[in-house]
C-alpha cells in the first residue's frame, strides 16, 4: 500500500525538485553569466550538490540586478547622438593623439561627457577628510546628500549626526544611502542618524520575508554632495578607524576592534559634480522609490569651480547595465600607456584580464609599479594576493610592499597626465560583484601631485622579490592556491 508519504513517493518528489531547481539554476547561469567557466562551476554545483548548490547560487552566484526604476540622470540614451570626441584638455601636443583615444574608450563606455573647469583637492586620512566634510556640511545651503557603505556611530560618526541634524534644522535637504550589508554589527550608523531624524535609505538590507540575502550586490560607493556645487570622493568611510590614534585620545572603542587605517579621500568642485548628483538620486530612487529634485535653480546657487583646471568623467560601474566599465576603462589605459603606470590598492585579486593587461604593458617597456600592503586586514585576501602575483615573475612588474599601518588608498595612475580615483579596489568584488564609483581624470598638475604621494610612499616600501613566493614550502603555496582558487567572490 502507497500514500503520499510512501519513501517511493518522497524519492520521486525529491528527484523532481532536485531536476527542477538544478534546471532552473542552469537556465538562469546560462542566461546571465558572461564567463562559461563560471556559468559552468555553478552548473555542475547545483547537479551535483542537490540544494545546497542551488541556495549558494542565490546567495553568492546572482551578480546581475535589474534596475527597477529609469530616472532623468543626465546620461544619453545608447541610441543618443553624441558629438564624436569631447574637447581636449590642456596637453601636449606629442601626447595629444593618446589622450584622445582614451577619451573615446570613457565617452562611449559611460556615454557620460568628459567636463573641463573642476579643481580636485586630495585630502589625506580623516584628519583632512573629515573637517573639511563638515566644514561643507556647515555651509551647506539647500541640500546634503551623503552615501556610505559603512557609517560607524563612533565619535566621528557622531559628530557627522550632528552637523547632518544641524543643517535639517536650518531648512536643508539632506539624505543619506547606507548600504544594508555594511551598516550590520554593533556599530551601525543608521540607528544614530536615525534618531537624530535623518532619512536614511538602505539599499538592499537582508531580510527574510521576502527572502533577499545577497552577500555580494553591495553599495560600495563613498560620496558626499552639497549644493550641487562641490563633493567629496574616494575610499573613506564614516569610521574613527581613519583618525590617528592621537585624535582619540582616552578613546578604546571601535578602533580597538579593527585598528587604524590610512587612506585617500577628495573634494571636487566644478561642472562634474552635477555628474555626482546624477549618481547619488539614481541610487536613491532604486532605493527608496523617492525622487529628489536636482535641478538647474538649485545647480547655478553656487559657482565656485575654478576656470581652466581638470577634465573630469564620472565612472559607475556595478553588476547591472555599467557591468564591465571600469574594468573595460582600465584595460584601455594600460593599452594607452607609454611610459609608467602606477597603481596603489589595498586589495589585489585582478580578474585575468587586468592580469595580462599588466602584465603586456610592462612587457612593452612601460615602468609598471604596484603598491600593496605589506598585510591586509583580510588574510584570506593576503592569501590569494600572493598566489597571483607568482604569476608575475616572469615580467618586469615591480611590487613593493608598504610598512603598516593598513593602507586602504586607490590610485591608478597612467603616464604623467592621467588619473583614477573613488572607491573601486582591483579585485573581483570591486570589478564585478560591488556598485562602485570612480572619476577619471586628464590634468598634468594633479597627476603630478598623485605621483609626488606614490614615490614618498615608495620610498618607504621593500621591492618583491616575487622568486620568494615560490621558494616557500609546500604547504604554504597550496594554503594561498586555496583561497587563489574562490578569489572571483572573495
Amino acid at each position: 500500500m502507497t500514500g503520499p508519504f510512501d519513501p517511493t513517493t518522497l524519492e520521486a518528489l525529491g528527484a523532481g525538485l532536485h531536476v527542477l531547481l538544478a534546471g532552473s539554476v542552469a537556465a538562469h547561469a546560462l542566461l546571465h553569466k558572461h564567463d562559461p567557466r563560471s556559468a559552468w562551476a555553478w552548473i555542475l554545483a547545483c547537479l551535483l550538490v542537490p540544494v545546497i548548490g542551488t541556495l549558494l547560487y542565490f546567495w553568492f552566484g546572482v551578480n546581475r540586478v535589474e534596475r527597477r526604476a529609469r530616472v532623468e540622470r543626465g546620461v544619453p540614451a545608447p541610441s543618443a547622438a553624441l558629438p564624436a570626441d569631447d574637447p581636449l584638455p590642456p596637453m601636449s601636443d606629442s601626447i595629444a593623439e593618446e589622450v584622445r583615444e582614451l577619451m573615446r574608450i570613457g565617452r562611449s563606455v559611460t556615454r557620460r561627457p568628459l567636463v573641463g573647469g573642476n579643481r580636485i583637492t586630495p585630502l589625506h586620512n580623516g584628519e583632512a577628510a573629515y573637517p573639511a566634510m563638515l566644514e561643507a556640511i556647515d555651509e551647506a545651503r539647500t541640500r546634503v546628500w551623503l552615501m556610505s557603505y559603512i557609517f560607524d556611530n563612533g565619535r566621528i560618526g557622531q559628530r557627522f549626526a550632528e552637523a547632518l541634524a544641524a543643517a535639517r534644522r536650518r531648512g536643508v535637504q539632506v539624505s543619506v544611502l547606507l548600504d544594508g550589508i555594511g551598516d550590520l554589527g554593533l556599530s551601525r550608523g543608521s540607528r544614530i542618524l536615525r534618531h537624530y531624524g535623518i532619512p536614511v535609505g538602505m539599499f538592499m538590507p537582508p531580510r527574510l520575508l521576502p527572502p533577499l540575502w545577497h552577500v555580494n550586490l553591495r553599495n560600495h560607493r563613498k560620496l558626499l554632495c552639497v549644493d550641487g556645487a562641490l563633493a567629496f570622493v574616494g575610499g573613506m568611510n564614516i569610521g574613527d578607524h581613519h583618525l590617528l590614534p592621537s585624535t582619540l585620545e582616552g578613546w578604546t572603542g571601535y578602533r580597538r576592534r579593527r585598528g587604524y587605517a590610512e587612506d585617500l579621500h577628495f573634494r571636487i568642485e566644478g561642472p562634474v559634480v552635477k555628474q555626482f548628483d546624477q549618481v547619488f538620486t539614481d541610487d536613491w530612487q532604486i532605493t527608496t522609490g523617492e525622487h529628489l529634485p536636482s535641478g538647474d535653480a538649485i545647480d547655478a546657487i553656487d559657482a565656485r569651480a575654478a576656470d581652466g583646471g581638470a577634465a573630469c568623467r564620472v565612472i559607475t560601474d556595478g553588476p547591472n547595465e555599467d557591468f564591465g566599465r571600469l574594468q573595460v576603462l582600465l584595460l584601455g589605459a594600460l593599452a594607452n600607456a607609454h611610459h609608467a603606470v602606477r597603481i596603489m590598492t589595498p586589495y589585489f585579486v585582478p580578474t585575468p584580464e587586468l592580469s595580462s593587461a599588466l602584465g603586456v604593458a610592462a612587457r612593452r617597456g612601460v615602468e609598471v609599479s604596484l603598491l600593496l600592503p605589506r598585510r591586509g586586514n583580510h588574510w584570506w585576501l593576503d592569501a590569494a594576493t600572493r598566489r597571483w602575483l607568482m604569476q608575475f615573475d616572469a615580467t618586469p612588474i615591480q611590487v613593493y610592499l608598504r610598512p603598516a599601518p593598513f593602507a586602504h588608498s586607490k590610485l591608478f595612475l597612467v603616464d604623467d597626465y592621467y588619473a583614477v580615483i573613488g572607491s573601486a579596489n582591483l579585485d573581483p568584488r570591486s570589478l564585478r560583484l560591488n556598485f562602485e564609483l570612480t572619476l577619471e581624470t586628464y590634468d598634468i598638475g594633479f597627476a603630478s601631485r598623485l605621483r609626488t604621494h606614490f614615490d614618498s610612499v615608495l620610498a618607504t616600501s621593500q621591492l618583491l622579490d616575487i622568486e620568494d613566493l615560490r621558494r616557500r614550502p609546500l604547504l604554504a603555496r597550496l594554503w594561498d592556491s586555496a583561497f587563489w582558487l574562490f578569489s572571483p567572490y572573495l
